[in-house]
């Protein structure tokens, strides 16, 4: 007889005995010679593998891509003044590919922008838009779409027939980085006094006790790396559209500084352009 296994979670010391089928457990004889919570726990374990798929957020409608140029003060006719950021447009924002449930599992339209020398490109790049019959372009994004019956390759989208004046847009982009700083700048915390003999000006201070829990919780606001993420500033109105000049004036500030690329949608609002499930 040979030993097989000592485990925590039987109840008990297991080998096989003579028989292969059957276990003997301590003299007696199982058919099963594992318990319930280790049944338990194999069946949990294997649940753990199966990883979930994480789908990409349904936009309202396509967008396009853009530049900021920075910010201004614009004049509306009744004297008000509203701060304004001046988005232009590069050549570009030409669909370079239509996906659908059939090829692909999805709906969704590739945008590509920013015109860019051949050699700018990988040759992979280069074929997948010569595909496409677009010119090289700089920025590939995709815009999930309910239908993209409208769209079809090497089309170019037109900012007039997208937006007009008056309507809320969702602004994305990369936020300016500020490399590493301290708590006060990062998080808005208190600095400590800075006279009657306080030794504690801009330090973090206690970031947990000692003996209980012994550990820094996960998430502590602590100091370390500020800006460079991608942001989302949601419902910002067009105030004006100049065709001359091919720029977008959107009221507020979008993230970025001067240079940066913009991600333009439709505002998403539940129940008017976006399903309530």
């Amino acid at each position: 007889m040979s030993i097989v296994s000592i485990s925590s979670a039987m109840s008990g010391c297991y080998y096989r005995s003579a028989d292969p089928t059957t276990w003997s457990i301590c003299g007696g004889r199982s058919s099963n010679p594992y318990s319930k919570s280790f049944l338990k726990l194999k069946e949990m374990s294997s649940r753990r593998s199966i990883r979930a798929v994480v789908t990409m957020s349904m936009e309202a409608g396509v967008g396009v891509m853009g530049t900021k140029l920075g910010m201004m003060s614009y004049f509306q006719p009744d004297g008000e003044v509203v701060p304004v950021t001046v988005v232009g447009f590069k050549e570009g924002n030409i669909v370079t590919q239509v996906k659908t449930d059939a090829t692909d599992g999805y709906n969704a339209v590739q945008v590509g922008y920013q015109r860019v020398r051949d050699r700018k490109l990988t040759k992979p790049e280069m074929g997948h838009l010569q595909k496409a019959g677009a010119i090289p372009m700089r920025h590939l994004q995709e815009f999930r779409l309910l239908s993209v019956d409208a769209f079809q390759p090497n089309q170019r989208l037109v900012l007039d027939e997208i937006f007009q004046e008056g309507d809320l847009v969702d602004v994305s982009g990369t936020t300016i980085g500020k490399g590493f700083q301290g708590g006060i700048k990062r998080h808005n915390f208190k600095r400590g006094l800075m006279t009657h003999g306080s030794k504690s000006h801009r330090q973090l201070g206690s970031i947990g006790a000692g003996t209980t829990p012994g550990r820094v919780y996960k998430g502590k606001k602590m100091p370390g790396r500020m800006g460079g993420t991608k942001r989302k500033i949601r419902k910002l109105k067009i105030v004006k559209i100049d065709k001359d000049l091919n720029v977008v004036m959107i009221k507020g500030a979008v993230p970025g500084k001067p240079g940066n690329l913009l991600r333009i949608t439709p505002a998403k609002i539940v129940g008017k352009n976006i399903p309530k499930n």
